[in-house]
């Protein structure tokens, strides 16, 4: 799935993972007055999509959950460019069959773990996975992540979400 941004010179992305069909309002509204939305899999249910779509043009991937007929036309991964960033995204970052500085990748999103981070590797890449927006599993946080892009440079933030 292709989105072209209108250009500009500072872009706001949301971006969410595991919801596993629940798409809480507290999620929503993390992801207010973002100019897009990136979904890194297991989604649950379309429906969940059609939410996110009502806040901001969307970018997703297929979930190993994501199973049924519906998901069947959602990609395993996606490139998204936002200004001059191109990012990566996929389900599992272990799945990764790529190398993302060799292939001129600023970023790589992923989901799957459940666990939120963001840190810049050695190869000057971002790997940045938003966490779960999902049911809570273990006493792992329910969370979405923000991305700020301006120019070359990408700042990115870990919203925990009170539920």
């Amino acid at each position: 799935m292709s989105v072209t941004l209108p250009p500009q010179d500072k872009y706001l992305v949301g971006i969410i993972s595991d919801t596993h069909g629940l798409m809480r309002p507290e999620a929503l509204k993390a992801l207010a007055g973002v100019d897009l939305i990136l979904h890194a899999g297991d989604i649950g249910r379309p429906e969940v999509l059609d939410a996110l779509r009502a806040i901001a043009p969307v970018v997703a991937v297929r979930g190993n959950n994501d199973r049924e007929a519906w998901a069947q036309e959602i990609a395993e991964t996606e490139i998204v460019k936002i200004g001059e960033v191109k990012l990566y995204l996929l389900h599992a970052l272990q799945e990764l069959a790529l190398d993302p500085s060799a292939s001129n990748f600023d970023i790589v999103v992923s989901g799957h773990s459940h666990r939120p981070s963001s840190a810049r590797g050695a190869d000057g890449v971002l790997y940045l996975n938003p966490g779960s927006a999902g049911a809570r599993r273990f006493k792992l946080p329910v969370s979405v992540a923000r991305l700020t892009v301006r120019g070359k440079s990408c700042r990115a933030s870990i919203v925990e979400l009170v539920v």
